[in-house]
């Protein structure tokens, strides 16, 4: 029978929920669980996939090509589990799932309402997500008091009742800010927040307070008394340098012990020694790298999390310290390329429209000239192809359907408009709405033999995870090897170009695929590793 936490956040957004619930599932996971996590999203979108990365931040794409909200990166960097479309819902998805219901006729002409159709479907669906697990750790998005979360927060109460006493547990994260003018940490806000709560029927178990220092316990004590709550069950979540550093703060509290009990978990002691070394790799670096990251939403790093995560991890591999240089492709644009003077390496990441597009070109062409290693991951692979033709294959007006849609030279376009040289059309993708309408999720590719890929790799047949809708035009494959790119990555049927590279410059590799969403602090990732090693070969021999 699985056991369930369900998370919630109040007082104020983005205090963590995703990471602190992520981060017991971590220490559940070390004693021996099975443990899954979902989150709940309030917003009427059917999914994040068109959402504006400045809005949402990263959407993160599962094995089964979900396009989910960027905690399930948080969930897979700290669990073992993978994380699927069961995984993630929106209010949109269960109000779509029960209005199609209606329209069927399956409700037998009943009215439908909220209670309890929708509320119904909610339950379903984290039922149908926590199978075959141990504990399911439920996050509901946004704050408690939003009107766009009373649904889900009805929902988990009937579970409670549902499910009976011992197998729910309902963990509230809130803020306990320090005011500089008052020279004290306020809890009241702490207070409202469960008051909202127990208002709607729901007692916390436990309490997450988020705080900028360690609560003094005369606070924690005046919180768990207004909170009737024992003591121990008011855990101080302070700000970290890391947040692979959660896992080890919150047992030493407690927290995992205090879950087990109430749950009456069969669980044996935690082996948190793979948590310690990478605290200790964090702590003890043997040096430092800048890696340059060329993008357009620069200005906001949750927009490329995963990116960043597995850039960190890379470093805690090699025992280096990572330091971002966030580059906006614009002001390469404006000034050239000399804001990458720092740079042990350049990444040009994934997104989709025109804008800044001319700026990270000149960032590959850049890094090809001065043989600075280049990483160029989907998009940032297709404008490495787009450079190359552009400079080296004298095909000067090559681009991107996507960025010029008349472009006489379309080395990239829409898979629905390849064609061979005698016209007919060798791959095609269902159109449509811009939702649901892309390549995504885990596709087999298969390296060439002795490339810089397969090398980093150490195999020749790898699973990556997609998420993109113009792929390389094949038309143009021939005259790109001629002018010395070498194509060592296509996909299982041998249609699409997958990686690209140049072999006469000494890290030069693009991918169209995102190995970002597989990395981990426990184990990394092959690709990320071999960068971060051309990275300090490139600062070792005075590259720059």
């Amino acid at each position: 029978m699985t056991k369930y936490i369900f998370v919630t956040g109040g007082v104020v957004s983005s205090l963590g929920k995703g990471a602190a619930g992520a981060a017991l599932g971590a220490l559940l996971e070390a004693r021996g669980l099975r443990v899954t996590m979902l989150k709940l999203d309030p917003y009427i979108n059917v999914d994040p996939g068109t959402m504006s990365p400045f809005q949402h931040g990263e959407v993160f794409v599962t094995a089964d090509g979900a396009e989910t909200d960027l905690d399930l990166g948080h969930y897979e960097r700290f669990l073992s589990a993978r994380m699927s479309k069961r995984n993630n819902f929106t209010t949109g998805l269960v109000y779509q799932t029960v209005i199609e219901k209606e329209r069927r006729g399956d409700y037998l002409g009943r009215t439908v309402q909220v209670i309890p159709h929708i509320t119904d479907e909610i339950k379903r669906r984290i039922r149908l997500g926590a199978e075959g697990a141990d504990v399911a750790l439920v996050e509901i998005g946004g704050t408690v008091g939003d009107i766009e979360s009373q649904p889900f927060l009805e929902a988990i109460r009937q579970m409670a009742v549902e499910e009976g006493r011992g197998n729910t547990i309902f963990l509230h994260l809130t803020l306990v800010p320090y005011l500089p003018s008052a020279g004290e940490m306020k809890t009241k806000p702490t207070q409202h927040s469960v008051r909202e709560l127990r208002a709607i029927g729901i007692q916390p178990d436990v309490l997450l307070c988020r705080a900028d220092r360690p609560i003094p316990e005369d606070h924690r004590a005046k919180i768990a008394l207004f909170s009737n709550l024992p003591d121990r069950a008011v855990i101080s979540a302070i700000d970290t340098d890391s947040i692979y550093r959660i896992p080890l703060l919150f047992h030493a509290q407690g927290l995992d012990e205090l879950v087990v009990e109430d749950l009456h978990l069969p669980a044996q002691q935690p082996d948190l020694s793979v948590w310690e070394g990478i605290i200790d790799a964090m702590e003890h670096p043997q040096g430092e790298l800048c890696i340059a990251l060329v993008g357009k939403y620069v200005g906001l790093t949750e927009s490329y999390k995963s990116l960043s995560e597995a850039l960190l991890h890379a470093g805690l591999r090699a025992r280096r310290k990572i330091r971002f240089l966030f580059v906006d492709a614009e002001e390469i644009e404006e000034r050239g390329p000399e804001c990458l003077a720092d740079a042990d390496a350049i990444l040009v990441p994934g997104g989709f429209g025109g804008r800044g597009t001319e700026g990270k070109i000149r960032a590959i062409r850049h890094a090809r000239e001065q043989r600075i290693p280049y990483l160029g991951i989907c998009l940032g692979m297709q404008l490495a192809v787009v450079e190359f033709a552009r400079h080296c294959a004298g095909l000067s007006h090559a681009n991107s359907t996507e960025l010029d849609p008349n472009t006489p030279e379309p080395v990239i376009t829409l898979m629905q408009g390849w064609t061979d040289p005698d016209g007919q059309v060798t791959y095609r993708e269902a159109g449509g709405n811009l939702g649901g309408t892309m390549r995504l999720g885990a596709q087999v590719c298969r390296l060439e033999a002795d490339s810089l890929a397969e090398r980093a790799y150490g195999r020749r047949e790898i699973e990556e995870r997609h998420r993109h809708r113009f792929e390389f035009n094949n038309r143009y494959l021939a005259p790109l090897q001629k002018a010395g790119l070498r194509f060592s990555g296509f996909s299982a049927d041998g249609a699409l170009v997958e990686v690209v590279e140049l072999p006469d410059h000494p890290w030069f590799l693009g991918c169209q695929f995102h190995p970002e969403f597989t990395s981990n602090p426990r184990e990394g990732h092959p690709l990320f590793d071999a960068f971060v090693s051309a990275a300090q070969s490139y600062r070792t021999q005075g590259g720059r």
